[in-house]
């Protein structure tokens, strides 16, 4: 009995060595087990990361595809240009003299939705977008027109040189009625200076001074604020970010209304959500001292002639949402620039205005340009 006991110790002490082991090998299996968890948890941030980097991106560019084609204006044409170019021009009503109107920095022709309306029930008005902006897509890097020698990129000296070439493209009758708010007003001067027998008036809303850049403060505000916050705006589109605001609401489109179609709240969010667009937009912003500079040098080069008429709108600050020594400064070398440049320009103020003024009080600008209309046909009439 002892021999079997003692070999059933002996037997049993491998049996009892094989449990313990397990015992001991606890540690090392938690610690190979927490590697395996933390590379897991990795693993799916990982993935999570690329589908929240690749993902966004291709399906607003897949929408964008789509929305391209669909939210075009119906009324809207794509007018060749030249040199592969093609510009999107959209005119309403009928009659002479013609009304032209340059949107504001950065902005597609949508903004003047309520002024072209309501002066179409006179006459024809004619929006269009600025190349890169809306409908017009840039140029391509391997095309040229030969003035990007003259003039770069994003400034008024190619953009009038651009216009140019649209209105006699489309056949639009002249002389016409030029509109341009802050770089459409550049735009206008520049325009009309080089052309002056096609603008019968000149109407420059919201006039940006040549001098506003050699101000130390306006230039921390323009390049140490307001273009950082566009060129956040361009990566947010790029990225499919824009479209997701968007949809939570976050982000909404500036011209909205009871008045205001579906279309264009729809195309409105289109934009926001295309990176080339806000990319030029963009661009506009960054060289708009170059353009001011252009247009400075212009009209000492070629002064205005006396049968075009000027007429200027402006509110009671440029900005409502910048500093109040801004708002002041900008008015005070606005009044310089017109008393040196446009003394006999025809100054109209509209109360509680600023910059945004085209489509938040767009019945003063409508009212304004209605009288030109009436009293140009009068002048046809009487001729």
């Amino acid at each position: 009995m002892r021999k079997r006991t003692e070999a059933q110790a002996s037997n049993n002490e491998p049996v009892n060595a094989d449990r313990k082991d397990p015992v001991q090998r606890l540690p090392s299996q938690a610690k190979a087990e927490g590697r395996v968890s933390y590379r897991s948890v990795l693993t799916t941030i990982g993935k999570c990361l690329l589908v929240i980097i690749f993902i966004p991106p291709f399906l607003n560019y897949a929408s964008l595809q789509r929305e391209g084609q669909v939210l075009l204006p119906k009324d809207g044409h794509m007018v060749d240009v030249g040199l592969g170019q093609k510009m999107h021009l959209l005119c309403k009503g009928k009659g002479q003299p013609v009304v032209v109107l340059d949107a504001p920095t950065g902005m597609s022709s949508d903004v003047w939705l309520h002024v072209q309306e309501s002066v179409a029930s006179l006459t024809m008005v004619c929006t269009y977008d600025r190349m890169g902006l809306g409908f017009s897509k840039r140029q391509m890097q391997n095309e040229t027109t030969g003035t990007e020698k003259v003039w770069g990129l994003s400034t008024t000296g190619r953009m009038v040189d651009d216009l140019h070439r649209l209105l006699q493209a489309a056949g639009i009758a002249k002389p016409f009625i030029l509109v341009g708010s802050e770089l459409g007003a550049l735009n206008g001067r520049f325009f009309t200076h080089i052309h002056d027998v096609q603008v019968s008036d000149l109407v420059l809303i919201d006039p940006i001074p040549e001098d506003v850049f050699e101000d130390n403060q306006w230039k921390e505000y323009w390049w140490g604020k307001l273009v950082p916050s566009l060129q956040v705006r361009q990566f947010s589109a790029a990225t499919g970010l824009s479209r997701l605001l968007i949809i939570l609401g976050v982000m909404e489109p500036a011209v909205t209304g009871e008045n205001v179609s579906e279309e264009v709240i729809q195309r409105q969010k289109y934009l926001l959500s295309n990176p080339a667009h806000q990319s030029s937009a963009v661009d506009e912003h960054y060289f708009l001292n170059e353009s001011a500079a252009q247009v400075r040098d212009i009209t000492k080069f070629k002064p205005l002639s006396s049968r075009t008429a000027v007429s200027v709108i402006t509110g009671d600050s440029f900005d409502q949402e910048i500093p109040e020594h801004l708002n002041q400064m900008v008015a005070r070398l606005q009044k310089k620039f017109l008393e040196e440049s446009y003394p006999s320009a025809n100054h109209i103020h509209i109360k509680g205005a600023d910059r945004r003024m085209i489509y938040k009080k767009p019945s003063a600008i409508s009212q304004h340009l209605r009288k030109l209309v009436h009293q140009r046909q009068a002048k046809q009439q009487s001729e």
